[in-house]
């Protein structure tokens, strides 16, 4: 497991939003050389290893990740912001980030010691709130409107294999990826294979919706992470960690995929739980299925804690195990074999 813990550790502390192409360079730098590299819109690009047959299999994750758009630059170096994508302002008082400008700028944003506070709530809006650069008077010659912002966390191995890291959401997923296409680079593949590391899924699915309607697979499992155990969640919305993968399933996710996802994880002893969804599922699969004439689609999640935080936690356990279930999903030619 330290090899996907490196590519994990790799992914998440590099930063992909808008025009900043640090993560997605490195998952394109990690392709075999035998895989057929496609760019698509924004950040995505596509990596296809070919089969025997004209059937495409693809898997996808988003390699883009919840960030802030610098919206005004003080005269006396503080920065303002907006979303980009489902940030919660209660995580953001004296949080870390890289605002990058002409050059790299990290910041903290402000927070009121509790000697001074009031009581007043300082967190329901981001807009209000304000990024310390200690540049001073300097920050408008190196800040902009428009530059964009990231947390700006290290990534750490937890007990029992657990990782804690900003963007796991969903660069975990994209590890799957690239840890499958190391396996599968080199064997004689049963179907086309495609792998799709979409851009925007943070706002609102675009990369995958415009990348499957370019690639036209034949079906699509979409990768990505779920809810997992903690105090404060009630269990009809959580997984486990140290469970195996989450499977979705969900009146728009394709049945046929799903069981065939449950069958190869039973024959072959592989841990996984089911995730039930009454319709959409928040994730690209929504995207996926309804591309063109709609693309049969499955959904595998990863369970994981602090969703949308710069300390979001996975178990490299539950990774390795859903590497194991959709190398043998693959090998088994995916749902035109089933």
């Amino acid at each position: 497991m330290n090899k996907i813990y490196s590519l994990i550790k790799n992914l998440c502390d590099k930063s992909a939003v808008g025009t900043i192409s640090e993560a997605a360079d490195y998952a394109k730098s990690q392709i075999p050389q035998n895989a057929e590299i496609k760019d698509l819109a924004g950040l995505s690009f596509a990596a296809t290893f070919k089969g025997q047959t004209d059937y495409t299999l693809m898997l996808e994750a988003h390699i883009d990740e919840i960030a802030m758009i610098v919206t005004n630059v003080t005269d006396d170096g503080f920065v303002q912001v907006n979303a980009a994508g489902g940030i919660d302002p209660r995580i953001l008082p004296a949080a870390r980030v890289k605002i990058w400008g002409k050059e790299p700028v990290f910041g903290t944003f402000c927070s009121t010691p509790p000697h001074l506070s009031k009581g007043e709530d300082e967190c329901s809006d981001i807009s209000d709130m304000y990024i310390d650069t200690l540049l001073g008077s300097r920050a408008k010659e190196v800040i902009r409107e428009g530059d964009y912002v990231t947390f700006a966390a290290e990534t750490v191995l937890l007990a029992n294999d657990r990782v804690a890291a900003k963007s796991l959401d969903d660069r975990a997923a994209c590890a799957i990826l690239l840890e499958l296409a190391q396996r599968i680079g080199n064997k004689k593949l049963p179907v086309n294979v495609t792998l799709l590391f979409a851009d925007g899924e943070e706002l609102g699915m675009r990369g995958s919706k415009t990348a499957t309607f370019a690639l036209e697979p034949n079906e699509a499992i979409a990768i990505d992470v779920s809810f997992a155990s903690a105090p404060d969640v009630s269990k009809e919305k959580y997984g486990q960690l140290s469970k195996g993968a989450l499977i979705g399933v969900s009146p728009i996710l394709n049945r046929e995929i799903t069981n065939r996802l449950k069958n190869i994880a039973d024959e072959n002893e592989l841990p996984y739980q089911i995730e039930v969804m009454g319709g959409t599922t928040g994730t690209d699969s929504d995207a996926i299925t309804l591309t063109k004439s709609g693309i049969p689609c499955g959904l595998v999640s990863i369970p994981q804690r602090n969703m949308h935080t710069p300390c979001e936690v996975v178990d490299l356990k539950d990774i390795k195990s859903i590497c194991d279930l959709l190398e043998k999903y693959i090998l088994s030619g995916g749902a035109l074999n089933a």
